[in-house]
């Protein structure tokens, strides 16, 4: 038997040669299977417990450090939920929900429940309900692969694509509702704040909030479970800040899994007190007959009680620039200046910001196989330096391909959520080019998934601010240099054109400004930001430039975009120095600096008038634009820059003249 390769069996063989069933018999007369140990279960819960490996801490543990770091597990836990259910506390009550950690679906018997006591407020108290009976099950920061499972077995529209993206469906709104975003107006924001013409804060009283913070904490005491994440905003960790995020959806709380910067296990430990809450009650809306109500739709920021409610609408977008909001009121405050703009460094440590609204090419520019990504949205500028708010990128994905985004092409796979897109019901590969359900598809994905991405997302002081116009005037020149004062007036207007496609109804070029490259986002008056900026770029020596990404030699519909490898080899002049070394001359109207020639770039388009054959025509569309500047910037005149006025004049002197 030996010869064969089999070995000595004595016996314990069969004829083909394999491995028999040794059995023994036992006391009681029973036959066991003794090839393998048994399991060491007694019931099928216990074999399908025994699958999950239990969690524990990537990160060391330091004694003495944070209220949580000498507390045993089960204290800490304790502490955990407690702070939940004050979260969830209605303030009509006396005590927060009953929260108990998990599952709903995966009751163990006997498990331990928290019955919290929440602060005495004077209100009618209600002394029992039916929502005090029952217990919250709260799934507390879950990771992604129960997510997934969370989502596909519970929420209806939700699919694993092809590439193992999570496709989900916001519901009715696949868009930001800004008309029904509402700030409260106080005794502090109502001088802190931007209000009237202009103005993106729209006013609401706190009775009003209070209302609909009520609705949207008794909907989510209603639900069987909750999903609460506990994670940060701001790479900086001397500034960096605590939010949680309390949802109804797996799809959410993926959503700013990926968007949030997510805290090791041992930060989550010592997470402590959120500094900001959000209640995401969206598939619940709003009571129409609430006073400051125009639909069923509210989204509602307190920033005295550091809360967000909303109401009426499942797209997720609204938690992302809603925290985006409550930065730019909270780090000003500090002296830190909040942008939304894109940022990259350089191999050397050169840093640029990107500012620009849609369709200018920000995202695009930004992502530099040749240099670091720090973020594509949002971003602080502190002493420090730069660093990033988020954690991940929200990108658009409509007509996507990997041949022209493959960064973001890449990016999305398991982990990754898209929302709205179209899938083969049968193979689930997206069709990006599909917008049957939205225009506005987008994936969300952790910014570790762009291979460039520099982590921690931090950076030294930016040398070059990039403010991007997609001009289909034609008049704005290719690039041109700018004086402190003209970038702070460029800034402000946050210039860019719209073109037949961009939005219903549009045949000719149409000028949309949007200050700070961001409106609808900022919490105070522009200028507030734009001195910041200035003092910035003139402390640390930063350059400014205004780059045309738009059309050449006419406007649209006569002229031609001018071409994207031209505009890359502008952002590498500017990123090399070498074209702040170049000869410059200034163009009428809008005074602005050009280079005489750029490297790589035909020196003809340069000047934008040499490319118009009408030249009539061109002075005519040059003041036409010129106008709508001027017009736009009547908003912001009466308000004034520092003690002499002397800010605000120059800065107004830096637009056109004509």
């Amino acid at each position: 038997m030996a010869a064969n390769g089999y070995g000595a069996m004595s016996g314990t063989g069969s004829r083909s040669g394999a491995l028999r069933i040794q059995t023994q018999k036992k006391q009681d007369g029973i036959c066991h299977d003794d090839s393998t140990p048994p399991v060491k279960a007694q019931t099928i819960d216990e074999l399908h417990s025994l699958q999950r490996k239990r969690s524990t801490p990537n990160t060391p543990i330091h004694s003495a450090q944070g209220s949580f770091a000498t507390l045993s597990e089960e204290e800490r836990q304790k502490l955990q939920l407690q702070s939940i259910s004050a979260s969830l506390a209605s303030l009509t009550r006396e005590t927060g929900p009953k929260v108990v950690r998990g599952d709903p679906a995966r009751r163990i018997e006997g498990q331990k429940v928290v019955h919290v006591s929440h602060y005495q407020v004077e209100a009618p108290t209600i002394s029992v309900s039916d929502s005090s009976l029952k217990f919250t099950h709260v799934l507390y920061n879950l990771s992604p692969a129960e997510l997934y499972e969370q989502a596909i077995k519970y929420e209806k529209g939700s699919f694993i694509t092809s590439a193992g993206a999570l496709a989900t469906l916001s519901g009715a709104k696949t868009g930001r509702s800004p008309r029904d975003k509402r700030v409260i107006k106080d005794e502090t924001t109502e001088y802190e704040l931007w209000w009237g013409k202009g103005s993106p804060n729209i006013e609401m009283d706190e009775h009003t909030f209070m209302v609909n913070r009520e609705r949207a904490v008794d909907y989510l005491n209603s639900l069987e479970k909750v999903y609460v994440n506990d994670q940060f905003l701001n790479w900086d960790p001397q500034n960096r800040i605590k939010v949680r995020i309390v949802s109804a959806r797996a799809y959410h709380s993926l959503f700013m899994h990926n968007m949030c910067i997510r805290p090791t296990p041992e930060e989550l430990e010592n997470f402590g007190t959120p500094d900001f809450t959000i209640y995401n009650a969206g598939q619940f809306p709003c009571n129409r007959y609430t006073h400051h109500m125009t639909s069923s739709t509210s989204i509602d920021l307190n920033l005295a009680r550091s809360e967000m409610v909303i109401l009426g609408t499942q797209y997720a977008g609204e938690m992302k620039k809603g925290l985006f909001s409550v930065m730019h009121y909270l780090m000003p405050k500090r002296q830190i200046l909040s942008l939304h703009s894109g940022c990259n460094m350089g191999k050397d440590g050169d840093v640029a910001l990107f500012f620009g609204l849609s369709g200018t090419g920000k995202t695009t520019l930004s992502t530099d196989h040749n240099r670091y990504l720090i973020g594509d949205d949002e971003h602080c500028w502190s002493d420090n330096g730069v660093s990033n708010i988020e954690g991940g990128c929200y990108a658009k994905c409509v007509g996507l391909s990997k041949e022209k985004e493959p960064d973001i092409w890449n990016a999305i796979k398991f982990g990754t959520v898209l929302e709205n897109v179209v899938f083969d019901e049968h193979t689930r590969e997206v069709d990006y080019s599909d917008k049957s359900v939205t225009e506005n598809t987008r994936a969300a994905y952790p910014i570790e998934f762009i291979p460039n991405a520099k982590i921690p997302c931090v950076a030294p002081h930016p040398k070059n601010v990039i403010l991007l116009a997609c001009d289909a005037f034609g008049v704005l020149p290719p690039v041109s240099k700018l004086s402190l004062a003209q970038t702070m007036y460029h800034f402000i207007s946050g210039y860019t054109a719209l073109v037949a496609g961009t939005e219903d109804g549009i045949k000719e070029p149409q000028a949309t400004f949007s200050a700070c490259f961001g409106a609808a986002f900022i919490m105070m008056h522009p200028t507030k930001y734009a001195a910041m900026l200035a003092e910035k770029m003139q402390k640390h020596g930063a350059t400014g430039w205004l780059v045309n990404t738009g059309w050449s030699g006419g406007s649209y519909g006569s002229g031609s975009r001018i071409k994207l490898p031209y505009t890359r080899r502008i952002i590498d002049a500017i990123h090399s120095g070498s074209l702040s070394k170049a000869n410059y001359r200034k163009t009428e109207v809008f005074g602005l600096e050009i280079p005489t020639e750029v490297e790589g770039v035909p020196s003809e388009i340069l000047d934008p008038q040499n490319t118009w054959q009408d030249k009539k025509a061109y002075k005519d569309t040059q003041l036409k634009l010129a106008g709508l500047f001027k017009n736009n910037f009547e908003t912001f005149t009466s308000y004034k820059i520092g003690k002499d006025n002397k800010l605000t004049e120059e800065i107004l002197a830096a637009g056109p003249n004509f």
